[in-house]
């Protein structure tokens, strides 16, 4: 269970909830969970993504999430810092045209603010943001490539990785140079969380 839902009112609750079922309500349309995960959105993608917002740098300037697909985590962190970072500003960059329709009806129906760019990771300015957060995107080395320019100095990129990130990581040290944390998954024993800043090309 990710710590923050223990510190969020009720109304942060609903808006969780209601989020999930604007998911399943979007889902026959464009694909954006599998089939078998229809029945888990809560345990497997949202708490997910809360996860992901429990390791992230706080209070925060700007999060970029990048290929934010179906909202986790972007939209989930969108909701939970409509309460607990209100400052903060949040970034959903997506190239399917689609999908970035969905991420702004998500974001209008469940009443919380970011701004979703409908592009290329790479073809997006670079965005200065102090947390970089992607999940289920790519390898650890590409998501480094893609998070690199939107870094602001002393930036932390925060990705979910699965049971192969021992392997990711050890391939990603041979391009790139930087610290690193790793937090396990609560949802997971094989997959982790990893944390990475002070990030240069080797």
């Amino acid at each position: 269970m990710s710590d923050v839902l223990g510190n969020v009112s009720r109304e942060t609750m609903d808006r969780l909830r209601a989020f999930e079922n604007i998911v399943l309500k979007w889902t026959p349309k464009i694909n954006l969970i599998s089939r078998q995960d229809r029945d888990v959105v809560w345990s497997r993608h949202i708490l997910d993504s809360l996860q992901i917002y429990d390791v992230g740098p706080k209070p925060f300037s700007h999060w970029l999430d990048i290929g934010a697909g179906g909202g986790f985590p972007g939209v989930v962190v969108a909701i939970v810092c409509e309460e607990t970072n209100p400052f903060g500003r949040i970034t959903l960059i997506e190239s399917d045209a689609r999908k970035a329709a969905f991420l702004r009806a998500a974001l209008r129906e469940s009443g919380v603010r970011a701004t979703v760019l409908n592009d290329r990771i790479e073809n997006v300015p670079p965005q200065g943001a102090d947390v970089v957060s992607a999940r289920a995107l790519a390898d650890l080395t590409s998501l480094l490539e893609f998070a690199e320019p939107h870094l602001a100095a002393g930036a932390t990129c925060v990705f979910a990785k699965g049971a192969k990130w021992r392997t990711e990581l050890s391939e990603a040290k041979c391009k790139w140079s930087f610290d690193h944390t790793v937090a396990t998954s609560n949802l997971d024993p094989n997959a982790a969380i990893l944390s990475i800043r002070e990030l240069s090309r080797a």
